[in-house]
């Protein structure tokens, strides 16, 4: 199986991007602290995938034309999509499950969504691994997060004191997006496993141009609507917004730095070209990358994409350029630019019909 896999760094110069709430204990019963994981070696700031997935999601939703987002749902404890990865997108590549409750306050509006907002109807549990999977933000380097103190003050009598943290650092990121997972549907009646019940099966099999893989048990769309799809989450990837606390520690969350490239298999063969140096700041270990790419070159189905922004680390970048020149003739193809170009030329490399063997 082929996957697009890829690794992002995000320049957090003071930023607060996911926040835990209020802090038990603090000197101010309102002070905000940020997520971190606690080590021995101190304390690493992170963004939870759940909120790098929300971002993504809003950023499709609002900054790419042909990106069909699902409808949520809510009903008492519980919320969902509408669970159909035929007609919406981020249901096919992001996943979803959907287990219909028996209470009849619940069944009454379930039908009261169908109803209103033609949601459809859903006889069994169903549920879909996203194909498109992403890891934890984390800083690449511990740090102490920084206490702000504040006073809302405009108005009469005492200033009321408020503190929230934050931080500088860099964090990284992985992702990986399952190609043949995408477009392709099963309803095999197993747990975890079964994407269609029988009123999506009865839906899939009325599409025209979808495929039936009856010995796979699974409808698979056609390659065409597979690669738009692909293509219109990278769109998104490239221009990626969100993050809290934008209003007080605005922070571009579109990544400075990103590699990726179509692979064989879903290990992540780029995860350890990117650490941190004494300082606590990003370094791409060449020797790292000459070694991921050479002693992974059979698997390397495309040129690998490294998405580089001037003005950030230029010194790191020019190395790069350089080492990339002189060992030309040994590294399978490379190439360096702007990331929103880096992802670009892999969005174009799907329109090739050639590459439309990297779904089967």
């Amino acid at each position: 199986m082929a996957f697009v896999t890829g690794l992002l760094l995000l320049d957090a110069p003071a930023s607060a991007l996911n926040n835990l709430g209020a802090i038990p204990g603090e000197r101010e019963d309102n002070t905000v602290g940020v997520k971190v994981i606690k080590t021995r070696e101190g304390q690493f700031p992170y963004v939870s995938a759940q909120a790098w997935r929300y971002w993504l999601r809003t950023t499709l939703e609002h900054y790419v034309p042909a990106w069909r987002n699902s409808p949520t749902f809510r009903e008492e404890k519980i919320a969902y999509t509408d669970a159909n990865p035929m007609q919406y997108w981020d249901d096919d590549l992001f996943g979803y499950m959907r287990a219909p409750s028996k209470k009849e306050s619940a069944k009454a509006k379930r039908e009261a969504a169908a109803t209103l907002f033609g949601a459809t109807e859903t006889t069994d549990t169903i549920t879909r691994a996203a194909p498109f999977r992403v890891s934890t933000l984390v800083s690449i380097a511990p740090i102490t997060p920084t206490s702000d103190f504040g006073t809302m003050s405009r108005h009469e009598g005492n200033p009321v004191p408020h503190e929230h943290q934050f931080y500088r650092t860099t964090l990284k990121g992985l992702f990986s997006l399952n190609l043949k997972a995408c477009g392709t549907f099963s309803y095999v009646n197993r747990t975890g496993f079964r994407n269609l019940d029988q009123v999506r099966q009865e839906r899939a099999a009325a599409m025209p141009q979808i495929e039936h893989l009856e010995a796979q048990k699974a409808y698979r769309l056609p390659t065409a609507e597979r690669i738009k799809r692909i293509q219109a989450l990278f769109e998104g990837m490239a221009q990626l917004e969100g993050g809290a606390k934008q209003t007080l520690h605005y922070t571009d969350v579109a990544a400075p730095f990103v590699i990726l490239a179509v692979t064989k298999g879903g290990n992540h063969i780029f995860n350890h070209v990117v650490a941190a140096n004494a300082k606590g700041q990003p370094i791409l270990k060449l020797d790292a990358l000459h070694e991921a790419v050479t002693v992974n070159r059979d698997l390397l189905l495309s040129p690998v994409y490294i998405g580089w922004v001037q003005g950030y680390l230029d010194e790191q970048r020019a190395a790069l350029v350089e080492f990339l020149t002189h060992n030309a003739e040994q590294l399978p193809p490379i190439h360096v630019r702007h990331p929103r170009e880096a992802f670009a030329a892999l969005i174009a490399a799907f329109a090739e019909a050639e590459y439309a063997a990297w779904l089967a």
